[in-house]
Parts: C-alpha cells; sequence; structure tokens
C-alpha cells in the first residue's frame, strides 16, 4: 500500500464503537489508516478518550463542550478542560462552536461557550475542531476574532465560497461521508474548489457512512471510500489525495 490516511474526527469513545474497539482499529489499519483523533462532546467522557489514546499508540485526543451541551457549562469547566488539553496526546481543542440546526434559544450561550474554548486554543496555541451547524455568518465572525487560532472546519456543510472565506484565515476543511452521496452538490463543488493542501479527512463515527454504506453505522476504515470520492472529484489519485490530507493532518495537530 502507497499511502497512508488518517481519520481526523471519530467518536471511538462511544459505546457501539468502544466495544468493539480491537477489531475497529484492525479494519482501519488494514486500509492504510494510520492515525485516528477521538474529539471531545462532554466533559463527563473525557477520561473514555484519554483511556484509549494512553492504551493506543495511533490514537489522540481533543476535549471541549459541544454546542448541544452549553446548557450544561460551567465557567470552572475551563481549568478542567485546560488541564485534560496538556496531557501529551490531546491535540486540538474540540469539537467546539455552534449549532443552531436543533434549538437556537441559547445561541448567545453558544457563542460565549465558543469564544471560551477558542481562548483556551489560544493560551495553550493547539488547534480547534470547529462543528458549524446552520450558523456560517456566525462562526466565521468569532473565529475571526482569534487570529492566532487555526484549526479545522469539521464537517463541512457550507458552500465552496464559504470553505474558501474559512481557508483564508487558517483553516482546514474537513470532508468526510456526505461526499460520496449522490445528491450532495455542494460537499462536492468544496471538493473541487478547495486546493488539496487544505483539506483533510475524517468519518464521524458512528455517524454519517458514506455510500454505499449511507444510514448504517460508521466506522473509520471506511475513510477510504472519501478519500476515493475526492480523487475522483480532483481527477487525482486516491494515493496523491491520502498523503496530502494525512500530511495535512500532520501538520495541524501535530502528530
Amino acid at each position: 500500500m502507497n499511502y497512508k490516511l488518517i481519520d481526523t474526527h471519530a467518536h471511538l469513545d462511544f459505546e457501539k464503537l468502544q466495544e468493539n474497539i480491537d477489531q475497529v482499529l484492525e479494519n482501519a489499519i488494514a486500509v492504510g489508516v494510520e492515525k485516528i483523533i477521538i474529539p471531545g462532546v462532554t466533559l463527563e467522557d473525557t477520561p473514555k478518550i484519554i483511556n484509549l489514546i494512553e492504551k493506543y499508540d495511533n490514537l489522540f485526543g481533543a476535549v471541549a463542550v459541544h454546542p448541544s451541551e452549553a446548557k450544561g457549562w460551567q465557567e470552572e469547566y475551563y481549568p478542567i478542560l485546560k488541564e485534560y488539553a496538556q496531557h501529551d496526546k490531546i491535540v486540538a481543542i474540540g469539537e467546539t462552536g455552534l449549532d443552531y440546526y436543533w434549538d437556537k434559544t441559547f445561541k448567545e450561550t453558544q457563542q460565549h461557550i465558543f469564544r471560551r474554548h477558542l481562548e483556551l486554543a489560544e493560551e495553550l496555541n493547539i488547534p480547534v475542531i470547529v462543528h458549524d451547524r446552520e450558523a456560517h455568518a456566525d462562526v466565521l465572525s468569532i473565529l475571526k476574532e482569534f487570529p492566532e487560532v487555526i484549526g479545522v472546519m469539521h464537517c463541512f456543510s457550507g458552500s465552496a465560497e464559504f470553505a474558501m472565506d474559512c481557508v483564508k484565515i487558517g483553516y482546514y476543511i474537513a470532508l468526510g461521508g456526505p461526499i460520496t452521496f449522490k445528491n450532495a452538490v455542494k460537499p462536492k463543488e468544496v471538493a473541487q474548489k478547495v486546493p488539496l493542501e487544505k483539506l483533510v479527512l475524517e468519518t464521524d463515527s458512528p455517524f454519517l457512512a458514506p455510500h454505499p454504506f449511507r444510514g448504517k453505522e460508521n466506522d473509520p476504515s471506511k475513510i477510504i471510500l472519501v478519500a476515493e470520492a475526492i480523487a475522483e472529484i480532483k481527477n487525482l489519485s486516491v494515493e496523491e489525495v491520502a498523503n496530502i490530507t494525512s500530511r495535512n493532518a500532520e501538520n495541524l495537530f501535530r502528530i
């Protein structure tokens, strides 16, 4: 195999994947996945991530309170997140950001917590993993308040124009399973327009399984289908897509 892959976003701490973790990792390695990053969602689940990254050499983690959990935020979480983030294998703050899809009643709370996460990333000089769902303008506006912070736009769902706006301020664009969906016009346009040097790959396992597994449980081994789809869109080899996106991830997360 003349390439390597990095899954920059897989929830391996979630129960469905964790109970079969050895098989999940074996399947991923078989298709060339060399490294996987596990994002944080809640403070309570962070010890699970720590346990996994300490047990497996090829796993790395991130810490954060997901925007959907923002109502439970307490200011004393900041020093706790800071302590977790200084672990040798915690490589980012995330996933953090804004999510206006399910509930728009606490936008200000989400925005405050997003800024707190960006402050922590700035303080520790580590990247952020940004969750953005139906909040593009507000996300970009807040990111611009922290010009020293860079990161990745996880599970990118915006337009190609918005993607390039994010690239201009130093962010990478993460593409996953939706790039393989026949009706996914915007992700395909993003893949076409954003330079390969600013793309990374992800699965968002166990969610968003690529075609032909759409609607089923996802896992990091399926990231090869994402790489193949981008290669076809850009008229490049799978090896080139895999290797360059992996180099991008290594540079961003310093792994």
